[in-house]
Parts: C-alpha cells; sequence; structure tokens
C-alpha cells in the first residue's frame, strides 16, 4: 500500500491524461493520493478532484508565492472548503525566500493566518518551506502547530533541524529529491529519522525521482521514494510502504 501525501493532479499539464494518470497509480500499488492546494482555484480544484475519485482526498490552502493574492475574503473561503468531508488539511501553507514572489512580511502574516484557521477547523497543516527554515520553526513552534497536526512537505532540511520536529510529533515528509545524487542531506533524513515519523510524496508534476528524473512526474511514481529510503535504513520496502501509509492516515485521520 501507498499513499501518495502530496500531488497536484489539478496541474494542467495532466489535462489531457489525468484519468490515465490516476489508474496508473492505481495499477502501482498506490490507494490513497492527497491533491494540495496552492491558491483559492486549485484549492477548489483539488476538492472537485476528491469528489470525483475514492482514493483522492484534498488540501486547500495559499502558497507562499500567492500569498501576495489573500485577504480576509481567502480565509472565508479556505473555511468554507474546509467543511467538505474529503478535504484533511490546510495546505500548503508556509516560507519561502528563495523566490520572494511575494514580500516577506505578507508571507509571514497569512502564514500565520492560515494556521489559525487550521486551528480553528481542527484540520492538521501542510508545510512548504524554502530557504526559511529558522523562522518557519518559531512560527510552527510558537503556533504549537503540532496540536493539531503538521507535515514539512518535501522537506529539504538538516537531519538535526528533522529531530526537533519530530519531537514534537511533527512528521517528515520525503519527495524525489532523495533519489537525486547530490541531495545527501536529504539521503541523510531518510536514514536518520525512524520510519514511524515519515511520510512520503511526489509532489507531482514537480519533482519526479530517478530514474524518471526530468520526466513529469505523477503519483505511481512514489514507489521510487519508498525505494530509495528502505536502502538507506537497509529495511525491506514493504515495510517503508506500509508504515508511511500507515503515518498519513494517523496524520489526515483517514480511515
Amino acid at each position: 500500500m501507498l499513499f501518495d501525501s502530496h500531488a497536484h493532479l489539478d496541474d494542467r499539464r495532466f489535462d489531457k491524461d489525468r484519468e490515465q494518470v490516476i489508474e496508473a497509480a492505481k495499477n502501482q500499488g498506490v490507494k490513497y493520493i492527497l491533491n494540495v492546494g496552492a491558491d483559492v482555484s486549485s484549492s477548489v480544484a483539488a476538492v472537485n478532484l476528491a469528489k470525483k475519485y475514492n482514493m483522492i482526498y484534498a488540501a486547500v490552502g495559499v502558497h507562499p508565492h500567492e500569498a501576495k493574492t489573500m485577504d480576509e475574503d481567502t480565509i472565508d473561503i479556505l473555511k468554507s472548503l474546509s467543511g467538505n468531508e474529503k478535504v484533511v488539511a490546510i495546505g500548503e501553507i508556509g516560507l519561502d525566500f528563495h523566490y520572494d514572489n511575494s514580500p516577506r512580511d505578507i508571507q509571514r502574516k497569512w502564514f500565520k493566518k492560515q494556521i489559525e484557521l487550521a486551528k480553528e477547523v481542527n484540520l492538521p497543516i501542510i508545510i512548504h518551506d524554502r530557504e526559511a527554515n529558522g523562522e518557519v520553526f518559531k512560527i510552527l513552534m510558537e503556533h504549537k502547530a503540532w496540536e493539531t497536526g503538521c507535515v514539512l512537505h518535501c522537506y529539504s532540511g538538516s537531519v538535526e533541524l528533522a529531530k526537533e520536529y519530530i519531537k514534537k510529533g511533527i512528521y517528515i515528509s520525503l519527495a524525489g529529491p532523495v533519489t537525486f545524487k547530490n541531495a545527501k542531506k536529504t539521503y541523510e533524513v531518510a536514514k536518520e529519522i525512524p520510519l514511524e515519523h515519515l511520510l512520503i510524496e511526489t509532489d507531482c508534476p514537480y519533482l519526479a525521482p530517478v530514474p524518471k528524473r526530468g520526466k513529469r512526474n505523477e503519483p505511481a511514481f512514489v514507489q521510487y521514494v519508498a525505494d530509495t529510503i528502505a536502502q538507506a535504513k537497509g529495511i525491506d520496502v514493504e515495510a517503508v510502504m506500509e508504515t508511511t501509509a500507515n503515518n498519513a492516515k494517523r496524520l489526515f485521520k483517514i480511515k
């Protein structure tokens, strides 16, 4: 059993063959896919996909790139969307200091507001953190983000930081980069962080794992992430698949 805990199947790159991509994932043993919003329109699309396919669940939220577009009405829309029974998280939310597509003070403001929303509606949060490790950690600790559940998506930080997160019961999610030869830090995280604290994902259509690197990513490829974690830990891949799937089901309260 595989659980792709972070996908963007609403992306236009899947418009011509979305049905076939979902079928390919099923054939590869993927039983659950969490489709994650990045703005209001993709959050609505995520909910619609989840309504259409039993195996797909949705997260709703606004990515830091789009924080500059947010206002209080946006929070109201996300709150309304979160009431759907297939919505299991608020995300992806966070800080991105690599591209700075939104001013940093605006990113911080709406990151905190969306954490508050998650607490209000009692849903876990999915965190985007790029080159903002210290600030993201500080904000999550200040807001006690672990109380409703939290996962660091496509984790790229250090083993030491990951260990601080898991002390609070916050999950670490690994994606395609763990398979890259130059991603030694991420491979160390796969090796050192206990399986009980890990999730796996594709972040498709981005970051396709080796041996699919450079191609459009898709949920069926989450198998390669599981394979690499098994290799790093020296354990059977079935254990990685089952444990990470159960971790995701527990975090997102999926029975």
